[in-house]
């Protein structure tokens, strides 16, 4: 057989697999239902080997004025349309809300499940030319349209997170935290940036960020490079953590470890809480990602260890002086969810739905049935998670897990009370009202 033979094989081996996955790894997983809860059922793990499952929906947007399925006693509509893959969301005390559009680039392809990756991801519409842009969007009637819609900054590197502290605007940028002089209804910022924090770039290269409530302190949420530092511990140092930043010295420091690919962050009952990307290889349910609070120097088991002390054998060599002071995550999200947004809302604020944090839950790519897609609401009783998870949006993927109409991301609550949801597939920002 020619090497182009064997080329061509190959290539279509793996081409299968994305289009319909392994078909004998889904007759091998036993559980497929999303566990959630504080106590979920996790599976022993089924190591998928070299060649783990790809199945992506392919994106193709909300169609003839389609929109998502929303809980009772509730509404939704876009708040803004046509933008360039919006992933997360900020609110400004004088309302004006904050849209980051930056999307995924392309793994470097180094062999051929790279270029699989790559080609998935593009066809899921999780990658994208990157914008590197904030827009800014006014409304200023509360009409739910707004009036204004400007680029507020331009040429940053992959923006993602953004916290207002006093006069000064910081940003997540895949590679740094960067400070911008903000004034109370400015459209645009054209003064140049100073970083204040620098970090490793790529792999998990969403950098959220959340300040303190007396503003002393900068929390900058940062995945890891890899599944399970497959590229070296080395390549991991500074990475899979939530560091503190002190905006008076600019002085940081790790505040808590072992978290792969916290993403949301939200402040509740004095605690910071953060979702949680969990790694892939393991089965459908093996691990479920989880919201958790998060401990100063908390250590909550990557790449060791999951869910306390469930070793990864996978990972050599291990730490047992680290497993064993793992910390179990407070509430699990089902597996592969992709659970990204996070925030808080308080009972009342919607018709329906109590107390608790809710979810945008971007979706699962590598699971043998789909998981996530949709925006939920955990319940919280006394501090902590309590409950079944309540959908508040659902209707992003096609119920034959074909097409993702969209893909939910950041959320966050608007200065009237609305629930402002960002969806990267849609290229839009749902509102969601009282009906």
């Amino acid at each position: 057989m020619s090497w182009l033979t064997a080329l061509l094989v190959l290539v279509a081996v793996i081409v299968v697999a994305i289009g319909g996955g392994i078909l004998w790894w889904n007759i091998r997983v036993k559980t497929r239902t999303p566990q959630f809860g504080t106590t979920p059922a996790i599976p022993e793990p089924q190591p998928q080997g070299a060649i783990p499952m790809l199945k992506m929906p392919t994106a193709r947007g909300w169609q003839h004025g389609a929109k998502p399925e929303v809980a009772t006693g509730l509404k939704v509509a876009a708040f803004a349309e046509n933008l360039k893959h919006p992933r997360w969301i900020y609110v400004l005390p004088n309302g004006d809300v904050l849209v980051a559009e930056s999307a995924t680039i392309p793994r470097k392809v180094r062999g051929f499940m790279d270029y699989a990756t790559n080609r998935t991801m593009k066809r899921a519409g999780a990658t994208y030319p990157s914008a590197n842009q904030i827009t800014l969007l006014r409304d200023a009637d509360g009409d739910g349209i707004p009036e204004v819609r400007e680029i507020f900054l331009s040429g940053l590197h992959q923006p993602f997170g953004m916290a207002l502290v006093g006069s000064t605007l910081y940003v997540g940028n895949s590679d740094s935290v960067v400070a911008f002089p903000y004034e109370e209804g400015q459209t645009s910022i054209t003064a140049k940036g100073r970083t204040i924090f620098t970090m490793k770039d790529g792999g998990h290269w969403t950098r959220n960020l959340i300040a303190s409530a007396d503003g002393s302190k900068l929390y900058v949420a940062i995945g890891s490079l890899s599944n399970i530092a497959d590229e070296g511990f080395e390549a991991e140092e500074g990475r899979a953590c939530i560091v503190e930043i002190d905006l008076e010295t600019e002085q940081n420091r790790e505040f808590a470890g072992g978290l792969r690919n916290p993403v949301g962050m939200a402040w509740h009952d004095g605690k910071l809480w953060t979702v949680v990307n969990e790694r892939d290889g393991l089965g459908d349910e093996t691990p479920p990602d989880y919201l958790t609070s998060v401990r100063d120097g908390g250590f909550y088991g990557w790449p060791y260890a999951y869910w306390g002390d469930i070793v990864d054998d996978r990972v050599q060599p291990q730490r047992a002086d680290l497993v064993e002071k793992t910390i179990a995550p407070d509430y699990a999200l089902g597996g592969h969810t992709a659970s990204l947004g996070l925030c808080w809302l308080d009972a009342g604020r919607l018709p329906g739905l109590p107390a608790g944090m809710v979810i945008g839950q971007h979706g699962s790519w590598n699971r043998s049935k789909l998981s996530g897609y949709k925006v939920i609401l955990v319940p919280f009783q006394e501090g902590r998670p309590a409950g079944d998870p309540i959908d508040v949006l659902t209707g992003f993927l096609s119920a034959d897990e074909k097409y993702s109409n969209g893909r939910p991301v950041g959320v966050t609550i608007s200065g009237d009370g609305a629930l402002l949801v960002a969806d990267d597939v849609g290229h839009v920002v749902w509102r969601v009202t009282p009906a």
